[in-house]
């Protein structure tokens, strides 16, 4: 009978944890401030130092690239109720490891100037041991050095290269563009050009086009130039930097060079300095209707304007005629009024149940986004 007690005790005091950790993780100032459409919620999934960029892998581990720290993480939830239980890091001393990207049982990460493979990841995530390196050639400059990597419907690992500058028209046309490579790290090729800092990209789920967010230039005022929406449905397009901007906005140090009708219109223009990073299209079945094969776009925010602007998720619409626009879908990382900002989103995943993870490497979490029905 006294084991039994125990056991009860035992049992209960686990559960009441359990819902003191769910009321933590959801009920706390910054959740309260967060504004979302009628029928969404956001609670915390997990909480990640420096938060950055995420990959699911067919298990259910989610793995965690940062930008500001040397770790890469691995967290999960084993027992199914949305908030992760398990963390590993995986590896330390890492260059800026801001991508992640998981492929036939293999984690791949980016550093500034490498491509690193943890093999069999899942069999070993307590110990992972030495990683493979499977390219180590791209350029050591950690000004937009760090990157963002995803596998394309090519089965080709997508890796970016930003501008080693604000503004600058670099010799070299590995920078400012973004790469494409075999999974082994051979045949690189350049993929598209004129793209200053991409730090998020997706395909488009029916016509796998790539479509990509870039961070516009600095120093050039308040509200300008736009931060761009670009889509690629074929290799070898040329997307403006650092002669145009937005499409229409002749650069003035080098817009003298070439015209902006020469290049790629943006799909869709962002407002100035929010810096757009992650984004998904939505193809799951938990949202309503209208946001099936929408796209949700983080905006990071802004570091450099006089009235901050950004810090939170947009949904992003298509017409029939596939015309873009905008609009706020989670908002109140940035108090207007005060200006207070405490949170910056960051990349986007979907989860198999629909659900969305959204990461924050300001407040150091990953949340979960879910609906139900009014």
């Amino acid at each position: 009978m006294r084991v039994f007690i125990y056991l009860l005790a035992g049992i209960i005091l686990l559960s009441a944890c359990q819902t003191q950790k769910q009321e933590t993780l959801t009920n706390d100032s910054i959740i309260s401030n967060l504004q979302l459409p009628p029928g969404f919620s956001i609670s915390v999934f997990a909480e990640v130092e420096n938060a950055r960029s995420l990959a699911l892998s067919p298990a259910g581990i989610v793995y965690v690239g940062n930008r500001n720290e040397d770790k890469v993480y691995a967290v999960q939830d084993t027992n199914g109720d949305f908030i992760a239980d398990k963390k590993w890091v995986l590896d330390t001393g890492l260059n800026m490891p801001n991508g992640v990207a998981f492929r036939d049982g293999d984690l791949y990460v980016a550093e500034v100037s490498r491509i690193l493979k943890y093999e069999a990841i899942e069999s070993k995530l307590d110990n992972p041991g030495e990683p493979v390196v499977v390219y180590d050639q791209f350029p050591t400059e950690t000004h937009h050095g760090w990157k963002y990597i995803a596998f394309g419907p090519d089965g080709k690992l997508y890796v970016p290269v930003g501008a080693p500058c604000n503004i600058c028209d670099p010799e070299q046309e590995i920078y400012a563009a973004i790469h494409r490579m075999n999974a082994d790290g051979t045949g690189l090729e350049l993929f598209a050009s004129g793209v200053r800092n991409t730090v998020g990209f997706t395909w488009h789920p029916q016509t796998n086009a790539l479509w990509f967010t870039d961070n516009g230039r600095d120093m050039l005022g308040d509200d300008v130039p736009p931060c761009e929406l670009n889509t690629a449905p074929t290799a070898g397009l040329h997307f403006g930097y650092p002669y145009c901007h937005g499409g229409t906005l002749q650069d003035p140090e080098f817009g003298n060079k070439r015209a902006c009708d020469e290049f790629v219109k943006p799909a869709l223009n962002f407002g100035a300095h929010v810096a757009p990073l992650g984004l998904k299209f939505y193809t799951g079945s938990m949202f309503p209707s209208q946001y099936q094969n929408q796209l949700i776009v983080a905006e990071h925010g802004s570091w450099n304007r006089s009235k901050k602007s950004g810090y939170k998720l947009n949904l992003v619409k298509f017409d029939v005629n596939g015309v873009a626009t905008a609009e706020t879908f989670v908002s109140g990382w940035l108090n207007d009024e005060s200006q207070k900002v405490s949170g910056r989103p960051v990349d986007v995943l979907q989860l198999p149940d629909g659900s969305l993870l959204v990461s924050d490497d300001h407040a150091g979490r990953i949340y979960r986004i879910s609906y139900s029905k009014p």
